[in-house]
């Protein structure tokens, strides 16, 4: 396995490199959406594209999406539950449809827990510079919320500082970030990429390539989305009762009787 590091420059050509060297190529990032041109030139080689999707099907390439807006549902139930002051808030990396799946879901999840709570949202407009997102996340606070969703990949680092000066809590996203202050983040919401790519590549080796061509949406039912809450012996503040309703209502939105709103 090789991995070519772009650095924001010539990610078309760095397509091109890849698909010299190897016969599956995983592409992370939308800066890749040269993919949906370049892939037919390499018919042999299967493309995976994590994240996002191009505009039409392309026989070699497999589009992987996720169904954020499920696991915000219940990241939002959680943050009602939570809060004492009966505001939550979030921090999204910018106002697009991407990020504003996670808020419609977090939204939905918090009104769900509680019709009367106030949801405040605050757009960094930057995925990597914490001291913003620090910023934003002491603004949500002053306006009382007591529990900040980070959607804003490393600009959340200042989330979670934010959540240490002042007291409030926090809650991760993509990957169980409770690691990083077990003291203030409650839970994560989780997006399984590395074992969606995983069962992806398995099918390739096995023979089975009915994926590619097609857009996957990885969802709670996959078992790929869902919420972690840290590994054992890590400080727990979400109690156990609360942890069984959040497995119910994750039962629920597998089941189709819980509808989870989307931008997508």
């Amino acid at each position: 396995m090789k991995t070519i590091e772009c650095n924001n420059v010539d990610h078309t050509q760095q397509i091109r490199n890849a698909a010299d060297a190897a016969e599956i190529v995983v592409l992370v990032g939308w800066e890749f959406y040269d993919v949906e041109t370049v892939a037919p030139e390499y018919p042999d080689v299967h493309f995976i594209w994590v994240d996002n999707a191009t505009s039409a099907p392309v026989a070699n390439v497999l589009n992987i999406t996720y169904a954020q807006n499920e696991g915000s549902f219940l990241a939002g139930y959680i943050a009602a539950k939570m809060s004492q002051t009966g505001v939550v808030g979030a921090v999204g990396g910018e106002d697009t449809d991407t990020i504003n799946d996670f808020i419609v879901g977090y939204t939905q999840g918090a009104q769900y827990a509680n019709s009367s709570i106030q949801v405040e949202t605050v757009y960094a407009n930057t995925y990597d510079d914490p001291a913003v997102g620090k910023e934003c996340a002491l603004t949500l606070h002053e306006k009382k919320a007591d529990v900040v969703f980070q959607i804003a990949s490393k600009t959340g680092d200042g989330v979670f500082q934010a959540a240490q000066e002042k007291g409030f809590y926090a809650i991760g996203v993509d990957s169980d970030q409770k690691y990083i202050a077990d003291d203030v983040i409650i839970c994560s919401m989780m997006k399984q990429v590395g074992n969606s790519i995983y069962e992806a590549v398995s099918d390739y080796i096995s023979g089975d390539t009915s994926k590619w061509g097609t857009t996957w949406v990885a969802d709670m039912a996959t078992g790929f989305i869902g919420i972690g809450y840290g590994e054992a012996g890590a400080t727990q503040q979400v109690p156990d009762s609360l942890k069984s309703e959040v497995e119910e209502l994750a039962k629920k939105i597998v089941s189709g009787e819980i509808q989870v709103e989307t931008t997508r």
